[in-house]
């Protein structure tokens, strides 16, 4: 609500706010239009509150982060009048003491700094209430802008005040909360490459920053417990008044808060429903997909008994998506693909969730849509490849819209669950292709449809309503009752690193068998390749364009490749608590690693690596206009095409996987315990065995690049002797297989150097291949 308030406060006889506007909201503040500042008008007494920054405007650059929608930690502050300042003093939500006792929760307070994040000059004093200055408040580096610029190396930025304003559009005043928003300057010297590709001017960047002013949610929302099973992620705090035999460390899952309007009731509509409203800047049929997407999880509300209680529309016509009453799916757009995100405004007090902010990168659906031109040669004429195309990008539109919803809903990732059927939205999905008898390629079922079992199962661990006293056994029950429909979870912790050693957990994979998966995947590329031709690319596209997407398809094993190598040295675990049914940690049987191990080597043969020179001699350097970039397969031939780079690639994919020094060191231990394994010995003897063979142009880029990586590994810090020793035995295994030929004298006198400590690292530096994950998300 805007007033015109002409004489309202009395400043030493001067009408202090004379020709300002006044806004009412949640926070009431004074515009003065002249000077373009802001007025908070604020109670004499402390106040409590939620504030939070955010960044509505972007750079556009992936690599360095500042996306549109961006959100910065919730902050729990009381603002407190000091004399003639307002601090805000942001409160230490970590160490408390849940008690009723007065005196002990003060005692915790005062064992624990908190943080003053700022002071506003008190200008003017009416009554009860005092009138701050919030404008440099608002005119700050909220989001740490330039620190977030120096640290990408992308030069030295810092803020001109002067080319510093408020957005006056955005600045708004609700009854729950009060929005400001800024437009900010940066200005720098020697700018870096991505701030280059982004900006008009890359010595000047202009973004814009949003403030909000939050009200405390009641007291009546009741927080739910974490267990390592319920697929939710979760806020730590601990608890100094917990019993002595208790532990003080408290975890608790975020949600948002849902009732009953029955609760005794099986199934009832909610008192109030959770929302979601997509971005009016999302084209169709992409807005549309999303909406449908999202809507999944109204299925999974039903199961945890709730009618009507979870929807999903268009975002009303003139709504801030920054306002914290909307739950909000926007569209993202970036220079380069890149990651999605699934945030929000949570009570760091609680873990209750009052707004969903999903962030969707709008270019990371074409990784999508090169993979599936590369497979099915969809441009056979003029009109043909489109619709094809178009149904498999939006299908994974309306997936990835669903997981990313389900973070804003507080679930976490689940990368188990494509083991299981494709059990969970929460996974990271490989598009499915199938390659028929008849030689024709299935993309109907590229991506699954609807919420997963998984999905259901978390849902109702999260919100279905019970009684307090009754909630510790029936929370039990649902977890028991997930397991015994063999289900299961694991999360980034589990699967994302590169030496992870769980043999479900993987990223884009598909399949109950990791290594029949790999197979049937490799069978699909090699018929994908030996076929590829300008079919892949539509009329009127630069031919050099064959090449950008020949990279998906020639790399389309890594992602089960990572599956596969988890394998070897693989550990069998799940997380659980102390009086639950586990399994015990167990090694990947023996005959799995070995079935995983001749797997992987295929991926380092000639045959497995080769294009078809026919291929090779079809695609011409890159037309002017259309230069390389991050996507394009890499060359040591200048701009021409380079088979032989694309193919060293591939193989250090398989060699990094292998040589990582955590997976050597179980994989060491693991046979000296079971003979049955194949160690790393096993591993090395078959590495030495593959590069010592002779041959081509593929074959001496073999030796190179195992040479090379085996000389990285032994000089790494973080192996154990023992798995060093393998190494060094390993090299001069490979330096006695050697012939005279140049290029096996120079790997040979690689292993010399490297031996005698006398390397020059700037030597094993090869290319790298493009970037993998992520797909589509």
């Amino acid at each position: 609500m805007v007033v015109l308030m002409w004489v309202m406060w009395m400043g030493e006889g001067v009408n202090f706010t004379e020709n300002m506007t006044l806004n009412q909201g949640f926070v009431d503040y004074w515009l003065d239009a002249e000077t373009a500042s802001v007025y908070l008008e604020l109670p004499s007494e402390p106040v409590e509150l939620l504030y939070q920054s955010s960044l509505p405007q972007g750079l556009g650059s992936n690599d360095i982060g500042l996306d549109r929608g961006q959100l910065a930690d919730v902050k729990y502050v009381r603002l407190e009048p000091i004399g003639n300042k307002v601090l805000m003093r942001q409160l230490n939500t970590t160490f408390r003491a849940e008690s009723d006792n007065p005196s002990e929760r003060q005692a915790v307070v005062e064992a624990f700094a908190d943080s003053v994040i700022w002071s506003f000059p008190v200008v003017d004093r009416r009554g009860s209430k005092l009138l701050v200055n919030a404008t440099d408040f608002l005119l700050r580096d909220s989001h740490s802008v330039a620190d977030k610029l120096r640290i990408q190396g992308q030069g030295q930025f810092s803020l001109q005040k002067d080319r510093c304003a408020l957005y006056l559009p955005r600045c708004k005043s609700f009854p729950k909360n009060t929005e400001f928003e800024a437009i900010l300057t940066f200005e720098g010297k020697d700018p870096g490459r991505f701030v280059r590709q982004v900006t008009p001017d890359p010595n000047v960047i202009s973004l814009r920053t949003h403030h909000s002013f939050i009200e405390l949610p009641d007291s009546n929302y009741r927080p739910r417990n974490h267990h390592p099973q319920s697929g939710y992620w979760h806020l730590t705090h601990y608890d100094y008044a917990a019993p002595l035999s208790s532990s003080i460390q408290k975890n608790w899952i975020g949600r948002h808060r849902l009732e009953k309007k029955n609760p005794d009731a099986a199934i009832s509509d909610p008192i109030e429903p959770i929302v979601y409203y997509v971005d009016r800047g999302a084209p169709e049929p992409i807005r549309q997909a999303l909406i449908d997407g999202a809507s999944w999880w109204s299925e999974a509300f039903e199961a945890a008994g709730f009618s009507h209680a979870f929807r999903v529309e268009l975002m009303p016509e003139g709504a801030d998506p920054m306002d914290v009453r909307y739950n909000v799916i926007q569209w993202v757009h970036r220079a380069t693909r890149g990651w999605s995100y699934g945030m929000g405004v949570t009570d760091p007090r609680t873990g209750e969730i009052i707004k969903g902010h999903v962030s969707l990168g709008s270019l990371r659906v074409r990784q999508d849509i090169l993979i599936a031109q590369g497979i099915l040669l969809p441009f056979t004429n003029e009109s043909s490849g489109t619709s094809q195309i178009e149904a498999i990008a939006l299908a994974r539109i309306r997936q990835l819209s669903a997981h990313e919803v389900g973070h804003t809903l507080g679930l976490d990732h689940n990368f188990a669950a494509s083991t299981k059927d494709r059990a969970s939205v929460m996974d990271y999905p490989h598009p499915f292709f199938e390659l028929g008898d008849d030689g024709v390629i299935a993309s109907e079922d590229s991506y699954a449809v609807g919420i997963g079992a998984w999905d259901k199962r978390a849902i109702i661990y999260g919100y279905s309503q019970m009684p307090a006293a009754a909630e510790p056994e029936s929370l039990k029950k649902i977890l028991i009752e997930t397991k015994e429909l063999g289900l299961e979870f694991a999360n980034d912790a589990d699967a994302r690193n590169i030496g992870s050693c769980h043999p479900r957990a993987h990223l884009w994979d598909n399949g109950s068998d990791a290594i029949d998966e790999m197979d049937r995947i490799m069978a699909l590329r090699r018929f994908a390749l030996d076929r590829f031709d300008e079919r892949s690319i539509s009329f009127g596209d630069p031919m050099s364009e064959m090449a950008q997407v020949l990279v998906p398809v020639y790399l389309m094993h890594r992602y089960q490749l990572e599956a596969v190598v988890a394998q070897l040295g693989g550990v069998d675990y799940s997380h659980s608590l102390r009086g639950e049914k586990r399994q015990p940690p167990r090694a990947v049987p023996g005959s799995v690693q070995r079935r995983a191990l001749t797997s992987l080597m295929a991926t380092l043969t000639p045959e497995f690596l080769a294009l078809s020179p026919g291929l090779i001699h079809a695609i011409p350097p890159a037309e002017p206009g259309h230069p390389k970039d991050r996507e394009s397969a890499p060359s040591l031939q200048g701009s021409t095409f380079d088979p032989i780079a694309l193919a060293e690639s591939s193989v250090s994919l398989t060699l990094d996987g292998l040589l990582e020094p955590s997976r050597m060191e179980r994989m060491r231990q693991q046979a000296i315990r079971d003979t049955s394994h194949p160690g790393l010995s096993g591993v090395l003897t078959q590495l030495v065995a593959c590069a010592s063979q002779s041959g081509g142009l593929i074959e001496q880029r073999l030796l190179c690049t195992v040479t090379k990586k085996m000389i990285m590994c032994y000089q790494r810090n973080d192996i154990s002797p023992e798995v060093r020793a393998s190494l060094f035995d390993a090299l001069h295994s490979l330096k006695a297989n050697l012939g005279k030929s140049r290029v096996q004298s120079w790997n040979s006198h690689l292993i010399d150097q490297a031996l005698a400590k006398d390397i020059d690292i700037q030597q094993l530096l090869g290319v790298e291949p493009p970037p993998g994950s992520p797909i589509g998300n």
